[in-house]
Formats: structure tokens, C-alpha cells, sequence
């Protein structure tokens, strides 16, 4: 590793945060946290499951996901129902309420990034596809 490359980290963590906030600069009016938003993003990605599920995927404890839950569910963004086969668990569904505010953050989300890389020319924008496998690659094992 050489010197650039002992700074790669830093760099590259400061970067991504400095984008998460031009990210959440895109919903300044929404009714959920960023918290509640992951949620229902989970849900829409992977469907209904319990709570505990949502947990593990949030990686939250449990308390902590039945207090984003029974939030949501007060807003209308999610169901709650008796779990088929286990009495003592629940399944939670996105409802179409919750479905169609994912929806609305991530198109307001991936209008500024549009916008912005249009900005780029095509040397950068194959950078970034590049980059973008290589950060997918590194949650996904981490995982």
C-alpha cells in the first residue's frame, strides 16, 4: 500500500457521507426519519416479514424495529397481520400509502444524481459504473 493508498479509506468514507447528505437534502419535506424510510425501502425491496427479520436486514435490535413498526403503522405506511403459522409473531406488509412514498423519496433522490451526472463526461461516468460494482462488492461480502 502506498501513501495515496493508506488515505484511500478516509477519503472514500468522507465522500460517501458527503453524498448521503446531498441525498437526504432531497427529502426535506418527508414525513418519515431516515430510520422508518430504510424500513419501508426493505419491504418494497424484499417484500412482507416479520419484525424481527426487518431487524436483521436493518441490523437493529428487535425493541428498536416494533418502535419503527407501530410508527409506521400509526402513519398508514404499514400493516401488521397474525403471522400464518407462529401465533406469537406478526408479518408486515408496505402498504400502498408506504409503497408510494419509497417510491417518491427514490425518484427525488435519483433526480439531483441525474442531474448531476450529467455533469460527467464519459471517462468519469465508466469510473463510476466501475465504482459502483466495487462498493456493491464490498457491503455484499462484509455482509
Amino acid at each position: 500500500m502506498d501513501q495515496n493508498d493508506e488515505k484511500l479509506p478516509s477519503d472514500l468514507a468522507i465522500a460517501v457521507v458527503r453524498l448521503t447528505r446531498h441525498l437526504r437534502g432531497r427529502r426535506a419535506t418527508s414525513v418519515v426519519s431516515l430510520t422508518q424510510l430504510s424500513a419501508l425501502s426493505t419491504l418494497k425491496r424484499e417484500g412482507s416479514m416479520t419484525p424481527g427479520a426487518i431487524a436483521a436486514r436493518e441490523r437493529v435490535q428487535p425493541p428498536s424495529m416494533t418502535r419503527v413498526i407501530a410508527s409506521l403503522a400509526d402513519l398508514g405506511m404499514v400493516r401488521r397481520e397474525p403471522h400464518p403459522t407462529d401465533g406469537r409473531q406478526v408479518i408486515v406488509t408496505l402498504t400502498p400509502a408506504g409503497d408510494a412514498l419509497v417510491v417518491d423519496e427514490a425518484n427525488a433522490r435519483e433526480e439531483w444524481l441525474r442531474a448531476q451526472l450529467k455533469r460527467l463526461d464519459d471517462t468519469q461516468l465508466d469510473t463510476l459504473r466501475g465504482a459502483v460494482g466495487i462498493i456493491e462488492s464490498i457491503v455484499t461480502e462484509s455482509d
